[in-house]
């Protein structure tokens, strides 16, 4: 029986991620907390529709604002791992990276009696150590990788990449990889963002953008009987009035197309079952 798993994802990262980036100025800093305000719309959406989502949250978060994440886990939601401040860990050493990964841990055992069964990296950006950390720690599954559209796979370790020479695939581990996709993904679309470096323009049409959300869905049940379909929100930018009018009506849309709404950790659990018999 054909089944099309949609997982509903927010990245909680309030101020974390200015700060990260150096942008720590009182405007840029209010951005970010608009995102705590913002959860608890998302939260009553989720409730009235009786769906499960999962909340990479780093510890920053958790430890600025603990009322709010309480109730998060308060309303059922998995309390994913995203770091203790936001910042990617390919700009640490390993022994900063295991320090950072711990600490977040800690918080995340305290708001909610037990560790993180997954792991989603600041800025999508992993580096060559997190694999194995995450091996070390017991993760169940990391959301960080595109290399797949609709289809769990393992997590690798040791892949090599050298100018000049074919590229060297490692070993596959017990870590189950959840894609994602910038494409799926609400910052790049809606977030206008100035620094030094970049500007990322954003500020398109919430409607446009979720059609285009609505037919991927379309097209994974149109090209497989089984798959999971991850989208990435964060409250400060989903969480404005006019995207939240449009993230209601696309999620009811996905509901009446036939969308088993799930937990990144429950989901992850049924891909070990279906595609390993584990």
């Amino acid at each position: 029986m054909p089944r099309h798993i949609v997982c509903l994802t927010f990245d909680f990262d309030t101020m974390s991620g200015f700060i990260a980036r150096g942008l720590t100025t009182p405007t840029a800093l209010s951005r970010g907390e608009f995102g705590a305000r913002a959860s608890l719309r998302i939260l009553a959406f989720l409730q009235s529709r009786g769906i499960r989502s999962t909340w990479f949250t780093p510890g920053f978060t958790i430890e600025t604002y603990p009322r709010e994440c309480e109730a998060v886990v308060k309303a059922g939601h998995e309390i994913g791992h995203h770091s203790w401040a936001h910042v990617p860990p390919v700009n640490q050493s390993r022994e900063q990276e295991e320090a950072d990964l711990e600490r977040a841990n800690e918080a995340i055992r305290r708001l909610t009696n037990s560790k993180a069964r997954g792991y989603r990296s600041p800025s999508w950006d992993l580096s060559l150590n997190t694999v194995d950390l995450l091996v070390k720690h017991g993760f169940i599954y990391d959301s960080s990788l595109m290399g797949a559209d609709y289809w769990p796979c393992r997590a690798r370790q040791g892949d090599v990449a050298e100018l000049g020479q074919p590229y060297r695939f490692g070993q596959e581990t017990t870590l189950i990889e959840m894609p994602i996709s910038w494409s799926l993904d609400d910052h790049p679309h809606f977030e206008f963002l100035r620094t030094p470096q970049t500007v990322l323009p954003g500020l398109q049409s919430a409607r446009t953008v979720m059609t285009n959300w609505l037919d991927e869905f379309r097209y994974m049940k149109k090209s497989v009987d089984w798959g999971i379909l991850t989208y990435t929100m964060h409250p400060y930018v989903i969480g404005r009035g006019y995207r939240t009018l449009a993230l209601e009506d696309f999620v009811d849309t996905l509901a009446r197309e036939g969308a088993a709404f799930m937990a990144m950790e429950d989901a992850a659990q049924e891909a070990r079952r279906r595609m390993w018999g584990v």
